[in-house]
């Protein structure tokens, strides 16, 4: 499968994310239902390494991997807290577009700190994806 599919996947349960997670915080602190939310993902997470064997690799990865890993799991993290606090405040239909702002800001980040090229056409897009943000957000 090539890695469109792999991302249009992950968007349908990104969807069902904001979804779940909005009837999840309902009647409960939100750090709490990040918290029970990330041991569901670390078991599963492990669960999928140890079922695939990809346990083998762990001696192979650089401090500098290790590293970067880190702090990606941090921002995740921090991420989640924010993302289920803003589900418990507001409806999942405007924060779960605003969440995918990050598209924009991926894209930003990319060019800056990695290098990558922006075309017209990722900077158009980008551009659709703010003014939709604020669409959905205001509206």
């Amino acid at each position: 499968m090539s890695w469109f599919v792999f991302a249009l996947f992950s968007a349908v349960f990104a969807a069902a994310t904001a979804v779940l997670g909005r009837l999840g915080v309902k009647d409960v602190n939100s750090n709490l239902a990040t918290a029970i939310r990330t041991v569901v993902v670390l078991v599963f997470a492990w669960g999928i390494v140890f079922a695939t064997g990809a346990q083998q690799e762990l001696g192979k990865l650089s401090r500098g991997t290790v590293g970067f890993l880190i702090a990606s799991g941090l921002a995740t993290g921090i991420s989640w807290l924010f993302y289920f606090r803003a589900l418990q405040l507001g409806t999942a239909s405007k924060v779960a577009p605003v969440d995918r702002f990050s598209v924009v800001l991926t894209v930003v980040f990319a060019a800056v700190f990695l290098g990558e090229r922006l075309s017209w056409g990722v900077a158009a897009g980008a551009a659709l994806v703010t003014a939709g943000t604020i669409l959905i957000a205001l509206g």
